[in-house]
């Protein structure tokens, strides 16, 4: 396969976008270490970044504790001068940065452009409600005194992002941040640190002063160790794995700081009897194949009643073998490469042990080229399997019948996970009752598409704390202060 990614690189419009030094106190910093970027569609090298010690953990987070009085007193519609700003600079460079991510992450260079608009709206989003926070007054219990509370900003914090979208949840949580009148340290995921980079380049561009949105690019175990370990980081925000989240979690713990947590997710897809066939396949396949796979949204357990069953398997596997695979540069794809061969071998591991315990394989196959793997639909999957309880993050569909309402609210909410949930029925009480008894953070109701700037993003039980996006996700940047003013 040829290096589309070097020659896509090669004809940037803003060449300097392809940034490779990290970024701390709004100077490019370098270091004798370098970090190998590769082309997860190829396996080559497509740059190396620095490689930061953590020494420079240490004189970011200076930095950062540094600009915050500044940046907090500016008032925010100040702020939100420059976020939006940094946002119009993100669109009107769009398709740089698409192809910065293609090169890096592999999705499809559509999607890559659909990201970054994403992220400019949390941007934007974030900016005016920065304007917003707004306190309350309280009726005095206390004769003569005054009660009142304000949002006040929590300090300095850092973000520990992941590979599959290298942009967004920077600017989902950035934006949020800044706008609340705090300093924030990146560290993004070591396979996708250039969109981060880019980002930050654009974010100079805007007027963010040194200090205030810093990058550390390197070892992702080390740098999140210091970061966390450090008083003066008062709140953290991760996007990620269960596993990793847990272990982010316990080492916060001793400098007790503020934790937003987005997790794994296990995602039912239930269709009723009641529903369009057509509709829910189309959604299906959205739901399922966004981002290759590569979602923590992603339907992972598609429960279809028995009256819908077969034909729903027929028409959901012909759409699933009309989807190209190929090169995120290459026209019309639709599923690009995994972004590391881990989750490549997961998906045939999932597929193996499936077939072994009875699913049948209606269109796909187990077999992996590489990092690419074939979209596969299974039938006839049962809660036994491990597809049915682990998370496969990758384009492989597990069917599973059911008959009644009550079974499959038991079935799908028996998982330790609790982000998403697809219901597709044409019930308006069936539906109420679903959204009742559903143990998910966010449920959607005939339809796929769901997330953007003003809903709070997040999960229940180990799927995640807290919420991004809304006035919920600036929240987590604040702290809530009581004041009483008495003998007035």
């Amino acid at each position: 396969m040829k290096n589309l990614s070097k020659t896509a690189l090669n004809h940037l419009a803003r060449p300097d976008l392809l940034e490779t030094r990290a970024y701390i106190n709004g100077e490019w910093i370098d270091a004798d270490n370098r970090l190998a970027v590769t082309d997860p569609a190829t396996d080559e090298k497509i740059a190396e970044v620095a490689h930061c010690d953590v020494i420079w953990v240490d004189r970011a987070i200076e930095a950062a504790s540094a600009a915050f009085p500044a940046w907090r007193d500016l008032l925010p519609v100040q702020r939100g001068v420059i976020l939006r700003k940094w946002a119009a600079l993100t669109r009107e460079h769009a398709q740089d940065l698409a192809v910065i991510m293609t090169a890096e992450q592999g999705k499809p260079l559509a999607e890559s452009l659909g990201e970054i608009s994403y992220g400019a709206n949390f941007l934007e989003w974030f900016a005016a409600e920065g304007e917003r926070c707004y306190g309350e007054t309280i009726p005095s219990h206390l004769a003569g005194s005054q009660l009142l509370t304000k949002l006040q900003p929590i300090g300095v914090t850092a973000a520990i992002t992941p590979w599959n979208f290298p942009s967004a949840m920077i600017t989902r949580k950035a934006g949020a941040a800044l706008a609340a009148g705090c300093t924030m340290i990146v560290k993004p995921a070591p396979e996708t640190p250039l969109s981060a980079l880019a980002l930050a380049k654009l974010a100079e561009e805007a007027g963010i002063p040194p200090g205030v949105f810093q990058v550390l690019t390197g070892d992702a175990i080390d740098q999140s160790a210091r970061l966390l370990k450090r008083p003066e980081i008062r709140a953290f925000s991760f996007t990620g794995s269960t596993q990793v989240g847990k272990l982010l979690l316990k080492q916060s713990g001793d400098t007790v700081k503020k934790v937003s947590l987005e997790l794994g997710g296990h995602a039912p897809f239930i269709v009723f009897d009641d529903a369009s066939i057509e509709e829910a396949v189309t959604g299906c396949i959205g739901a399922k194949f966004a981002t290759s796979g590569q979602d923590c949204l992603g339907a992972n357990r598609i429960y279809v009643q028995r009256g819908h069953y077969e034909k729903f398997i027929e028409a959901f596997a012909a759409a699933t073998a009309n989807l190209k695979v190929g090169h995120g540069f290459e026209k019309g794809v639709d599923i690009g490469p995994m972004t590391r061969l881990s989750v490549a071998t997961k998906c045939r591991d999932h597929i193996e042990n499936a077939v072994s315990l009875g699913a049948r394989i209606v269109v796909g196959s187990a077999e992996i080229n590489g990092n690419f793997v074939t979209p596969t639909v299974l039938a006839d999957v049962s809660d036994e399997m491990d597809i049915a309880f682990e998370e496969t993050f990758g384009p492989v569909a597990a069917i599973l019948p059911f008959d009644t309402e009550e079974e499959v609210l038991r079935r799908a909410n028996n998982t330790e996970f609790g982000l998403a949930a697809y219901v597709y029925t044409n019930d308006l009480r069936r539906s109420l009752r679903m959204s009742d008894r559903l143990e998910y953070g966010m449920v959607a109701f005939n339809t796929p598409k769901f997330t953007g700037a003003p809903i709070p993003f997040g999960g229940w039980k180990q799927s995640g704390l807290g919420r991004e996006g809304s006035k919920h996700g600036i929240a987590e940047y604040m702290e809530l202060k009581y004041v009483c003013f008495g003998s007035l």
